[in-house]
């Protein structure tokens, strides 16, 4: 059956017959066949030629409510992400949409963590809103994986770990630094002090972590804000075009060494990597390269965005897609963090 035309409307009045018995009120084909004395094949083409011409459309959604599954949905299956939770969050004003996303990355998080998990958590502007939305976790160790940005009081990351420390009962693993210091030397000595070095020292007991993504650009990373003119350029020119809890990445969303690394007080790419599970939050279409990156290197297995990002996030996606069909491999033919195709 090719479809349905309006030149035979007996067709059509039993494709709508077969579709509402199927959809609506739950009969099963071999049922509807013996109710209309057709073949249960016939059945079976009429619903497609129902879906096809349009009588029937079929969405995906949570009745009520921000959350947006089908787009939530779709995403996981663009990217091979794990999880992905899209909020139908306006655009319209900046602070008040990091501030619900980090909110809902709370409502994500209490949903995936588990008794027996290690929590990683870094210093981002959108995860301080994080708390004010746990109500309950396991009573998980925490561990700050960063220092901050802008250059500490250090309050906004030492009570953000405090804060969800308290909801489980688990330990705080914290320390005060900033995350970016003026020299290398300054950065190995305050590795050593004994509350950094512990937390460090944790780091590889971390099953999942949350972290916020930052594009290379004036506004969209905190540390591309704290540093001059000239050492923006100098990442841009080895290659940089994101940072994800302050790694560097590249296009390929592999890290990207640079000279400002040893002026870091962050877990390291290669240790980042090595965490089962990242769960990044991100907001703002112009982020869309640089979460793009992040999945495509493996570094990140679940996210928390909106709508307007998941849909370029999607539209990045379909490019790929037909770029692949153009030469028959693509990042999704390879395993995470890798360049060999997945077996």
């Amino acid at each position: 059956m090719a479809g349905l035309s309006a030149d035979r409307p007996s067709e059509v009045v039993l494709a709508a017959r077969v579709a509402r018995e199927f959809y609506l009120e739950g009969t099963s084909k071999v049922d509807i066949a013996g109710r209309l004395g057709i073949s249960r094949f016939r059945v079976a083409r009429l619903l497609d030629a129902a879906r096809e011409s349009g009588m029937v459309r079929i969405e995906i959604g949570w009745p009520g409510g921000m959350l947006n599954a089908a787009l939530s949905a779709e995403l996981c299956a663009a990217y091979g992400l794990r999880h992905a939770f899209v909020f139908n969050f306006p655009d319209d004003d900046e602070v008040p949409l990091r501030q619900r996303l980090g909110e809902a990355t709370g409502q994500a998080l209490m949903d995936l963590i588990s008794p027996g998990d290690v929590l990683g958590l870094s210093w981002s502007r959108t995860l301080s809103g994080l708390a004010a939305s746990l109500t309950r976790l396991p009573p998980c160790p925490i561990v700050q994986l960063t220092g901050a940005v802008p250059p500490p009081d250090g309050r906004d990351l030492l009570e953000l770990v405090r804060s969800v420390a308290r909801v489980s009962g688990g330990p705080a693993h914290v320390f005060y630094a900033p995350m970016l210091v003026s020299d290398a030397a300054t950065a190995e000595a305050i590795k050593r002090q004994s509350d950094i070095a512990e937390a460090f020292a944790l780091v590889p007991s971390v099953t999942i972590a949350v972290v916020s993504a930052g594009a290379w650009e004036k506004g969209l990373s905190t540390i591309y804000d704290a540093i001059t003119p000239s050492e923006r350029s100098a990442l841009a020119s080895l290659g940089v075009t994101a940072e994800l809890a302050g790694v560097f990445i590249g296009d390929d969303g592999r890290p990207v060494a640079t000279p400002l690394d040893s002026r870091m007080i962050v877990t390291p790419g290669p240790a980042l990597a090595r965490i089962p599970f990242v769960l990044s939050v991100a907001f703002g279409v112009a982020k869309t390269s640089a979460v793009s990156a992040a999945i495509r290197g493996g570094l990140v297995h679940g996210l928390v965005t909106h709508s307007s990002l998941a849909r370029s996030l999607l539209d990045v996606a379909g490019t790929s897609a037909q770029a692949r069909r153009g030469t028959g491999a693509g990042w999704r033919d390879r395993e995470p963090g890798t360049g060999s195709p997945s077996r």
